[in-house]
């Protein structure tokens, strides 16, 4: 099968089964998100979409969270993952966004990733949801969806993930794409026991083929 229809075989099957296609985190504004998505790194949007309403209470804009006693904000978010350098984080990204950007969220990458706390994947889902950039966030899920369906070949890291992605998803579609493969990850293509009697995938999946010879 040839990369240009298997793409298209995968596309159309997300355009019809998964509806929905947004971020599972819960935000108002560019600044929530921004904030979510930091505090996403290595730990569950569940968990983050019950610790940020008291955030957003406490910090709803740049202006409270740059003037944030570390100690007030750690004790908010310690059941996240990596509390102490995400406090950090926060903190610095609101006083670079009131120093550098007039408290406005950047809506480049390149801008972005000037934020403490902010890498490439960070930034690209920020530009992809707010502004719907055509820019591809590799994570767990995506990296090993993309590679299961044969959709990257020989990717070793995120970044060679996200270009192989890019140059063959349409870029009016990329933006989905981001989270059709996360929530087929989450849900169906689980890394240990993926659920592959419920995939309408499993035809052209190269895990399925390799673990289903019989």
């Amino acid at each position: 099968m040839k990369r240009k229809e298997r793409y298209a075989i995968v596309i159309d099957y997300f355009q019809k089964n998964i509806l929905e296609a947004e971020t599972e985190l819960l935000y108002d504004n560019p600044f929530q998100l921004l904030v979510a998505v930091i505090l996403s790194a290595q730990c569950t949007d569940k968990r983050v979409n019950l610790t940020t309403p008291k955030i957003f209470e406490q910090f709803p804009s740049p202006v409270e969270l740059a003037e944030a006693e570390f100690d007030v904000l750690f004790n908010i978010i310690k059941s996240i993952s990596y509390p102490n350098n995400k406090a950090k984080h926060l903190i610095g990204m609101a006083k670079m966004l009131l120093s550098d950007f007039g408290g406005e969220i950047p809506m480049t990458v390149d801008e972005l990733v000037k934020l403490p706390g902010v890498g490439r994947k960070t930034a690209n889902v920020i530009t992809s949801v707010i502004d719907q950039q055509p820019n591809m966030a590799v994570d767990t899920h995506v990296f090993r969806v993309s590679a299961r369906l044969g959709l990257t070949r020989g990717a070793k890291t995120p970044l060679a993930t996200e270009k192989q992605l890019i140059k063959e998803i349409p870029a009016d579609l990329v933006h989905l794409a981001h989270h059709w493969l996360i929530l087929h990850g989450r849900y169906t293509c689980l890394a240990r026991n993926p659920r592959c009697a419920s995939c309408g995938l499993v035809s052209l999946c190269l895990y399925y083929k390799k673990n289903n010879k019989n």
